[in-house]
Formats: structure tokens, sequence, C-alpha cells
């Protein structure tokens, strides 16, 4: 009777045995990247993070607080548009007083994206409590800021620091438009700037990213965010481009706006405190892109050996717009997911001769001279994978244990395309299943 072996493997995500990709990483980069200094407990930046605290009431609030402290905060935004009841002088008072934290007073109205609907004198005049009251930090928006100042009469405070804020939640404008934001914050005898805009494509935080830069000429400090899944580095990499804080929440989804990360992953996965100028920017390419576990491998593997990178989901909608703008040498790697991996290999200026047979690229590494060079590490780490379970105890074979089986691949994308590419290699009789006619994987 005739026996065959029927190996049935399902491209789910298209994220195959990302080890492999950290080991040729590795091995391409580290000679031209430098490791950290100091231990790994060393804060090497001055950055702080910020949670923003949202509740119906105070007491719930000073619960989030010291939650904020304990989770490693270093400030909390109390956000006293979120109170279902409050009493200016008494709230403002206990909050001061008893918060474990340094405080951020934020009052914010409608029509800049909070909650507060009520008469704009109050809002002010509650704004100017918290000044009065020991507030460490109060965010007034660029369009009270004259309204606020001429209620002052020059009595500012000289403990309370003045943090200016415009939030755009439209789009991010452009270079120029951004500069004159960040003059006329400037102008207004702002403590702090602070501006957000929102994210259309991931390419839009490059814009903030140079103006945050640009502002370190300036003796005012800069807190720059771009909202939005699209914009999650411009809050992960403040450290490296001169931020004064990012926002971190305690919780997933608890946020006071798009975006935010928790404190939690920007710790214990990004590694915040460790970033700084030199970091090497790493991320794993795709769209979907934010169920990747693989900023949990390579941000353990950068942080275990002292390699001084970061690693982050970006979800991009066009990769060679991605390269064109981020094309400098700090963004030095990228792993790539679906559904990118056929149309990067056009992007590259060097392609491994394996991965322009199999016609995808799944880890991309930029070389000293900015030149891009891709493989394919899909195919050998998954393939070697399966070896390891068909082997299993059996005596080791010359060749591999895949030879003369039945293999089926479901997905003619990036991923079938290697693990078909594989399979042949090995012996294997390979046989694809797609939903797309006209998508079939060349396999002479």
């Amino acid at each position: 009777m005739f026996k065959f072996f029927f190996f049935f493997f399902y491209i789910l995500r298209g994220e195959i045995l990302e080890l492999w990709g950290v080991r040729f990483f590795f091995q391409v980069v580290e000679s031209g990247v430098k490791k950290m200094e100091g231990g790994e407990a060393m804060r090497r930046n001055q950055t702080l993070i910020c949670a923003p605290i949202m509740a119906d009431t105070v007491d719930q609030m000073l619960n989030l607080m010291q939650n904020a402290k304990t989770s490693g905060a270093d400030l909390v935004e109390v956000r006293l548009d979120s109170l279902k009841s409050f009493n200016p002088q008494s709230d403002i008072d206990t909050i001061v007083k008893q918060s474990p934290l340094p405080t951020l007073f934020t009052y914010r109205p409608t029509w800049e994206g909070g909650q507060y609907a009520g008469d704009e004198a109050s809002r002010l005049d509650a704004l100017r409590l918290a000044m009065e009251l020991g507030a460490d930090y109060i965010d007034v928006e660029l369009k009270a800021i004259d309204e606020f100042n001429t209620a002052l009469h020059g009595n500012k405070s000289a403990k309370c620091k003045v943090i200016v804020s415009s939030h755009n939640y439209d789009n991010t404008p452009s270079s120029e438009e951004l500069g004159n934001l960040v003059a006329r914050i400037q102008a207004s005898g702002a403590d702090i700037v602070k501006f957000a805009t929102t994210a259309l494509d991931i390419t839009d935080v490059a814009r903030v990213f140079q103006i945050t830069v640009h502002s370190q000429v300036s003796s005012v400090p800069i807190i720059a965010m771009v909202m939005g899944e699209k914009g999650l580095m411009s809050r992960i990499l403040c450290p490296k481009f001169g931020g004064y804080l990012t926002f971190g929440t305690l919780e997933v989804g608890k946020v006071s706006a798009p975006g935010q990360p928790t404190i939690k992953d920007l710790l214990n996965i990004y590694n915040f405190r460790q970033l700084g100028p030199d970091t090497k920017i790493f991320g794993i390419i795709g769209k979907p892109v934010s169920h990747s576990k693989s900023p949990l491998l390579y941000n353990e593997a950068f942080r275990s050996v002292g390699f001084n990178g970061v690693y982050m989901p970006l979800l991009v909608d066009d990769v060679a717009t991605l390269f064109r703008t981020y094309s400098s040498l700090d963004f030095a790697g990228f792993s790539c997911t679906i559904p990118h991996k056929e149309a990067i290999v056009d992007c590259c200026d060097e392609v491994d001769p394996t991965a322009k047979l199999i016609g995808a690229v799944n880890c991309v590494v930029r070389r000293p001279d900015g030149k891009l060079f891709g493989c394919n590490t899909d195919y050998v780490g998954a393939i070697s994978a399966i070896e390891e379970v068909l082997q299993g105890s059996q005596p080791i074979m010359s060749g591999s244990p895949l030879a003369g089986k039945l293999f089926v691949v479901i997905g003619a994308g990036g991923a079938g395309k290697a693990l078909a590419y594989g399979a042949k290699e090995k012996g294997a009789r390979v046989v694809i299943a797609n939903r797309t006619y006209g998508s079939e994987i060349p396999c002479s």
C-alpha cells in the first residue's frame, strides 16, 4: 500500500519564526551600531512619562494616581473635564496635596477634543486656581491663552509651568505650517510648547520629528505627538528626538487621545528609559500590524545584549513612500509582514538571490552606505521547524524528512511563496491552494 505524509501549513498572519529575523539583524548590523553602556538600569534620557488621569470622582483619581506611580509614571495629567461633579477650590486643593506625583491640570473644552461644555470664564478660573494652589503644570489651549494671560495681570506663579497646546484631529499640516504654529505658541509666553496632530499616513510623523529637532535650539521645551495608530512611533521616540514628555496610559484602551500606549509597554517592551539620540530604529511593516508579537521578541533581544535599538509596529499603507521618507541611517532595519512582502522587493537596492527566486522579502537592513538589503528568512525558519517536528526522536536521516512528502500551503502571498520554495528545495511535493485566481506561485 502506498503511504504518504500530508502536512498542512496554514499561513494565518505571515509571521514565521521571527527568531530567524532577529539573528539576521544582529549578524548584519551589529558591527555598525553602538551598544548601550552602563547596564540595563541606566536611564539615558530625561523625557518624562505622563499618565492621563480620567475619572468620575476625585477619590477615583487619587487611586489612579497611586497606580500611575507604581507603574513608573513621572507625573500625572489631571483631566478635570472628566469629573462628574467638580468643586474647584476643594477638589484641586485635595488633588495637589494628596497626589503622589507632580501634577499637570488640564480642563479640556469640547472645542479642543475634551468633555467640558460649560462657561469659558469658569474653566480658565479653575486653571488659574490650580496654578495658585500648587500645580506643577497647567495646560492652556492656544486659542484661549490670550484671555488667560490677560486675566492673570502678570501674577504668574513661579512654580507652575504653563503648557500652551494645540490639537489637530483632522490631519498633520505641512512643515511650514507646523513651524508657524510652534512660533505662535512660543510667542504666547508658553513655558512649554505642546501640539498634537493626526496621522493620515505614517510618513506624517516625519514632519513632527523634524519640528521637534529644530525646536531644540530654543530654550522652550516641546511636546509633539501624532495621534492614531500610525502616529505611535512619535510617542515612543520622544527621547530620541528631544520631546519633553510622552503620555502613557494605565490600561489598554483607557486613553485621553488616540494612539496612546500603556506605561507598561513603554517601559517593559520599548525600553523607554534607555532610548536616546543614538538609538537605532527598527520595526515591523504591515497592515494590520498591531497584533504582531515581534516587538516583544526583538526588544527583549536588544535589552539582553545591550543593543541600543528599539523595534516598533509600523502601520504602513505604501512601502515605497515609507522608505523615501525615512531614509536616514537611524532607521536601520525592518521586518515585513502582510500585505507588503512582495511590494517591498522593488524598494530594495539589493535582494538576496533566494528572496529574488521566492519573489518576497520579509527582512530589510539599511547598510552603512544607506542602501537597503532585503532577504527572506520565512522559509528557513518555517521549514527548519517543520523538519524538527517531523524528525522527532527518530534517528537522524541524511536527507530532509520532508523529502517525498505532500506539502500543502494555503495562501499564495509572500509567506506562502516562501514556504512553497523551502518545501520544494527539501524535496517535498508542493500543492498551493489560494482564494484569488491568477495568484499562482511559479514553482519551476
